[in-house]
This record gives structure tokens, C-alpha cells and sequence, in this order.
């Protein structure tokens, strides 16, 4: 069988999937686009996945995109030891909760910030206040489940697929200052640095060159 290959376009959410394929221990090619100098997706990428988002996989003949999406459909195939998506009921539950906030939560609030500032600096900076208050309760959230257990990852005492969503939700926000500014959160820091010292994360980081900037 051919190997997995991943559509890898730089500072995005692909980082999620090579942090996965790595944890699932999976070979796979990476078929890398850069960013054009605005920080737009390349044609390149547009013309090789029509939709124009990453990340994308092809396994076979089957092409996916999304990254909740294609963490789902690669647990199913290949999690055989159910290492990343556990087969109790309820840890498998709280981690299908984690990856949906990766976006419906975390990311929706702190991007309409990031989109915001294009616009006028008056109406930029009122929607960065009306919105700072939302990713502070977000992230008061995840610092408060992560009080509950080991801290070291958000289900269980070890890595699964909601860390792998996550990290990049919480990496990226972190980094771009969006509505984060005027409080820390160590708890949330603390899980974050072990979910990127883990040998996965490191070696999808090595193979992809992923950087947020």
C-alpha cells in the first residue's frame, strides 16, 4: 500500500495532522507549499486541493480534508491499540469535545480578532474588546479542566487526539496576542509545553519544517 501523503501548507493547521500521523506511527509523504510574501495560500496548493484548505490527506484514492475531519477517519482505520481515541465511552466522548473546541470555541473567537484588525483601527479595536472577554472565559475553561488531572494532557494520562487538535488552536493564539493579552494562564502553558516536547510532536515538526512565525 502506498504510503499516507499530506498536503502540508506552512503555518497552518496541518501541523495537527502530521503531529498524528507521527503519534499513529504511520509513513507518510509531505508535499509541502510555503505561503506566498502576504501570507496567502499559493495557487500551487489552490490547483492540487480545490478547496484551497490545509490540511488535506490522500490515502488511496480517498482525499480529505478538515483537520477534525481526517483525525477521525485516521484513528478509525489505523488506531488499532485506540491510543489517541480511547474506547471508553466517556474519554472518548471529552475528547471529541476538545477537538470541536479546537475551532468552535478557541478559534472562532480569537480569528474574528486576527480578520478584525483589517478594519478601521476604531472598529478593529472595539471588536478586540468586545471579544478579549470571550477568549479569557475560553481559556479560563481549558485551565480549569487541566487543573483537574495530570495537566500533562486534556483526557487521561496520556497524548490522544484532542491534544493534537488543541495544541495548534492554543500555540496559534498564544503567539498572535489574540485577546490574551492582560492575563496568563500556567496551567494552560504548562500542557502546552509538554504536548510539544513529546517525540511526535517534535519529529512532525522536523519532517514538515512547521513554524507559526
Amino acid at each position: 500500500m502506498a504510503p499516507i501523503t499530506l498536503y502540508f501548507l506552512q503555518t497552518s493547521r496541518a501541523i495537527r495532522t502530521a503531529f498524528l500521523l507521527e503519534a499513529l506511527g504511520l509513513d507518510y509523504n509531505v508535499e509541502y507549499f510555503d505561503r506566498e510574501a502576504d501570507g496567502s495560500t499559493p495557487d500551487a496548493f489552490r490547483k492540487t486541493i480545490a478547496v484551497g484548505r490545509a490540511p488535506a490527506i490522500k490515502d488511496g484514492d480517498l482525499v480529505l480534508v478538515e483537520s477534525a475531519a481526517i483525525a477521525e477517519y485516521l484513528c478509525e482505520r489505523y488506531d488499532k491499540d485506540s491510543k489517541l481515541m480511547p474506547t471508553d465511552t466517556a474519554m472518548r466522548s471529552q475528547v471529541r469535545i476538545w477537538m470541536s473546541a479546537s475551532e468552535g470555541t478557541f478559534l472562532i473567537h480569537a480569528l474574528a480578532i486576527m480578520y478584525g484588525s483589517g478594519a478601521a483601527p476604531e472598529s478593529a479595536e472595539q471588536l478586540a474588546a468586545g471579544l478579549t472577554p470571550q477568549v479569557h472565559r475560553d481559556f479560563d475553561w481549558l485551565e480549569s479542566e487541566l487543573k483537574k488531572g495530570s495537566g500533562k494532557f486534556l483526557v487521561g494520562d496520556q497524548l490522544t487526539a484532542a491534544d493534537t487538535m488543541m495544541g495548534f488552536s492554543i500555540a496559534f493564539i498564544l503567539k498572535m496576542g489574540l485577546g490574551t493579552k492582560g492575563k496568563e494562564w500556567p496551567s494552560v502553558n504548562l500542557w502546552l509545553a509538554n504536548v510539544e516536547s513529546t517525540p511526535a510532536y517534535q519529529r512532525a515538526v522536523q519532517k514538515t519544517g512547521h513554524t507559526l512565525g
